[in-house]
Formats: structure tokens, sequence, C-alpha cells
């Protein structure tokens, strides 16, 4: 089933010719800037998590040794007073000091408070809840993070103004240990400790490594474009010497060809009346061989030029539907030797701004590399029409299509998808190439579709006019 330009006109967007060396470059700036941000990354990553690890296993420890001593003291109380419970025990007699301890609490197994202490009296009853629900658990050391609450608004009291302060989210660290008398239960032992700022640290440190990676990734990026246009320096200048040497090359040689042309026609009318078979198969093979060399010479100059920049158009109201009758009419005789039938469908008249003569050649390669893959008795199609703005050109063929993988490949200089049939049907891979620089010259867009086996489906977009 053949695609309808209609549909793909709707999904082909005509774009500028990208420059080789400009868009090696770019790739090397992205593939630099991408290495030097993730070892950016890498580096946060490492700091965070050192610092994170570091100082949370020190005020682990540290509470940790501090709950299994206080338990130590506490049993060595009980011991030296024959005490199995806490009932009778002064405040005074026994004091849990650690340092920077926000509470300690010793509980029953039932989560009765038995003794303890807490440096902000708000947190009183949160702690008990918290705690009790925690007397079985066996875990001797987690976080919890409780709200202390608010002072009352403003209100005086013996001449004293009492500030109302908002509701505070505070993060202990708690540790526990139990206690035991001759190897029985008596209690558990609570320590806490506020571990808020050690957090909060945690977050502004993190806000200014993800800042100072942000501001780095300008500079990671003006550095990656410095490196990828120093890289390019020396792969610019082989290119450039490349090209050059393509275009002198090809320009020189025009000349001798025309050259050799001259002579084998001078020849063939020298000896018109003593020329036999061999001789006359000798200069027919000669010319044949000059012309296709021109030919090639030609292609390649095409090519020197548009990667040079030089690739002039000639600019003109032309009318689309005239150059591709001319195209069908030179080429019907070659049709009609492979028995192929050939249809042209367009409007009365299509005017477009371009350079004729290339556009010219952009039908005669499209249409010859159409009958070139399609075998005798095929079809080859050319639909030319408007849509708003601009000009659709497709060349559809019953060919031997195309394999899916090399699609993307088809438009490089010198390839050929069907390697096999290269001496058979001519040419030198450079065709299609020519085709897309005509195309992108006047900043249009040319695609390819097609099946093994059902033929391929070649759509040019063009502009009617071409924006300055």
């Amino acid at each position: 089933m053949r695609t309808s330009p209609l549909s793909l006109i709707s999904k082909l967007h005509p774009k500028r010719n990208k420059d080789l060396i400009s868009t090696t470059q770019r790739r090397l700036t992205r593939i630099y800037s991408s290495l030097l941000i993730l070892f950016l990354l890498l580096f946060v990553i490492i700091v965070y998590t050192v610092l994170h690890v570091t100082i949370l296993k020190s005020t682990e420890n540290e509470l940790a040794s501090l709950v299994a001593t206080e338990a130590d003291v506490i049993e060595e109380y009980l011991e030296t007073n024959q005490r199995n419970n806490f009932r009778g025990i002064d405040a005074g007699d026994l004091v849990i000091a650690g340092v920077n301890q926000s509470f300690y609490y010793v509980l029953n197994e039932h989560g009765e408070l038995l003794m303890g202490d807490e440096t902000d009296k708000g947190l009183h009853s949160q702690l008990l809840k918290l705690l009790s629900g925690r007397i079985n658990d066996g875990h001797n050391l987690f976080k919890e993070t409780v709200h202390l609450n608010a002072t009352l608004p403003n209100s005086r009291k013996h001449g004293e103004f009492h500030h109302h302060e908002p509701e505070q989210t505070i993060t202990l660290m708690i540790a526990s240990d139990t206690i035991t008398y001759n190897g029985q239960f008596i209690g558990k032992l609570y320590i806490g400790k506020d571990v808020t700022f050690i957090y909060t640290l945690f977050n502004w440190v993190l806000v200014i490594l993800v800042g100072l990676g942000i501001m780095f990734f300008g500079v990671a990026i003006f550095i990656s474009h410095k490196m990828s246009k120093k890289a390019m320096i020396p792969i610019t200048s082989a290119f450039t010497r490349q090209r050059e040497f393509v275009a002198d090359a090809s320009h020189e040689l025009r000349t001798p060809l025309a050259v050799l042309l001259s002579s084998i026609d001078a020849i063939d009318m020298t000896i018109e009346s003593k020329k036999d078979d061999f001789t006359e198969s000798l200069l027919l093979n000669m010319r044949s061989e000059v012309n296709r060399m021109t030919n090639l010479v030609s292609d390649l100059l095409a090519l020197a030029r548009s990667d040079s920049g030089t690739f002039d158009l000639n600019l003109e109201t032309v009318d689309l539907k005239t150059l591709a009758e001319n195209a069908f009419t030179s080429l019907r005789p070659l049709a009609k030797k492979k028995q192929l039938s050939m249809n042209l469908f367009t409007s009365s008249s299509l005017l477009v701004v371009a350079d004729s003569n290339r556009l010219s050649q952009l039908i005669y390669i499209l249409l010859d590399n159409a009958m070139k893959y399609t075998p005798n008795g095929g079809e080859v199609i050319l639909q030319l029409s408007k849509v708003d703005s601009t000009i659709c050109i497709v060349v559809q063929d019953s060919g031997i299509g195309i394999a899916k993988d090399e699609l993307k490949q088809i438009f490089e200089r010198f390839y050929r998808a069907d390697k096999s049939r290269t001496r058979t049907v001519g040419g030198h891979g450079l065709g299609l190439s020519i085709a897309k620089s005509i195309v992108s010259s006047h900043k249009g867009s040319i695609n390819v579709t097609s099946e093994i086996d059902r033929g391929s489906t070649f759509t040019v977009i063009i502009p009617v006019e071409i924006s300055t």
C-alpha cells in the first residue's frame, strides 16, 4: 500500500543542513561535559555520604556508649543497695548526667515511668507515649521526630511578657539498654539526644553542594566547548585539505576528460570508412568510460562545492510540472527498454522559487535511482503536490526495496544498499548524497520509506519560497 504525500507532509519538517565539523564538535562538547558533570556528581555524593555517615556514626557510638555506661551505673547502684526496684529512690540519689542529652527515662515492662528527667517539659507526654510503645521493641538505637508545643500567646504574669513562639520540630536520636538485678528484668533505660542541628547541617551542606554543582555546570559546558574546539582543530584542517583536494582535482580532471572525449570523436570521424566491428566496439567502450568518468567528476565537484558552502543557487520562479515532464521525456526510452510503467501525477501548474537546474537534477536523480532498482515490468510513479507553503515531490517504485537497518545510510556517499548489483545497475553511490545536498540547499527535507521486494518511496518537501 503506497503512502500519499499528504500523509507524509505532516510528519516531515524542513531542516537546515548540519555541518559535519560543528555537529562533531557539539557531540564532543556533550561527551566532555557529561564526563565532568558525572565526576562532579560522584564527588558531591561521596562528600555528602562521608559527612553523613561519619557524623551520624560518631553520634550513634557516643550515645550507645553513654546508655551502656549509665545502665551499668544503675545496676551497680541497685546491687550495692540490695534493691530490685526503684521504689523509694530519691532523684538526688541517682543522677544520669550525659553530655548534651535531652532526656533520660527508665520504664518498666508495662511502659510506666519509674524515674527520669528531660530538659524541656513540653516533651514529657510525647516521649512517654512514644517510648511506652517501644518497650518490647528489639531496636536499641533509633531516631524519632517530636513536636515541641508552642508557648501560649502574649500574656502578662507578674510583670513579665511571655511571647508566642511557633511550634518546633525536633529530631531525637534515642538509645536504650535493659537494667537487670540478679538476672531479673527491672526496667529499660532510654537516653535521647537532640540531633536537629546535625540534620539541619546536612540539609545546608546538600544545598551548598547542589548550588556549587549548578555553578560548575556552566563552567563544565564552557571548558568542554574549549576542549572540543581545540580537539577539532587538526580534524578541521585535515577535512578542509581533503575537501579542497577533491574540488581542485575534480575541476582539473574535467579538462583532460573533455579532451579525451573530443579525441575519441575525432578518431571516430577520421577512420569512419576503415573501422571494423572490433574498432567500433573499442571506440564505443572508450567513449562510454570517458562519459562515466565525466559524470563521476561532475558529481564529486558538486559535493565538494556543497561541503565548502559554495553550492550557489540561481533562484528564479520555476514551474515544477515542466521540469518533471522534461525529465520523463528524457528517461522514457530507458523506461521503454526495461518495460517500466512511468506515471506522473501533478496539478496544472506548480510554481516554486528555486534553482531550476538543481531541481531538475534532483528529479533526474530520484527517477534514475527508482528505475535502476526496479525490475523489468515494474512501475515508477512521480507525484507533485502543493500543501500550504510547501511543495511535495514523491517518487515511488515497485523495486527491490531497502532494508530497515540501511535506511539511515542510504544518503551517505558511495553507499550502495544492494552491493551485489553495483556492476549491473552502474553508478557510483553519489546520486542520493547529491540529492540530499540539493534539498538541504533549498532548506527542505528528504525522507525514504521502503519494504523489501515491495519498493521504496522518496519524499522531498521544500518551501515554495526560500526565506532569507
